[in-house]
């Protein structure tokens, strides 16, 4: 029997630190190269911020064809052997770049 989530009031978004409270995996692909990736919701909390699956959809591009149209995301239950074979995409540093532009007046 599926695992039952907590009740919360209607109209509050599921954020992604709800899903990680619940054990959920996010699953984000590109429709166009069909690259499928497995992240964990604290990891993309961490970068894009405790936002919903769909702000999370709008955010993101495919690091292979570049596009944003035609990403899709979503929040799952791994369950059995499923959970056994799925390799994540774990966060390791996030680098803040500082660039100059310079304009000649």
């Amino acid at each position: 029997m599926p695992e039952q989530h907590e009740k919360r009031p209607k109209g509050v978004p599921w954020t992604l630190m709800h899903a990680h409270d619940a054990g959920q995996v996010g699953r984000i692909r590109c429709g166009h190269s069909n690259i499928k990736r497995f992240y964990k919701p604290l990891e993309l909390r961490e970068v894009i911020g405790n936002v919903s699956i769909d702000q999370v959809r709008a955010k993101i591009r495919c690091e292979k064809c570049g596009r944003k149209e035609s990403m899709n995301a979503e929040l799952f239950h791994p369950v059995g052997q499923e959970l056994e074979t799925i390799r994540f995409r774990r966060l390791v540093e996030i680098r803040w770049e500082r660039r100059v532009v310079w304009k000649d007046e």
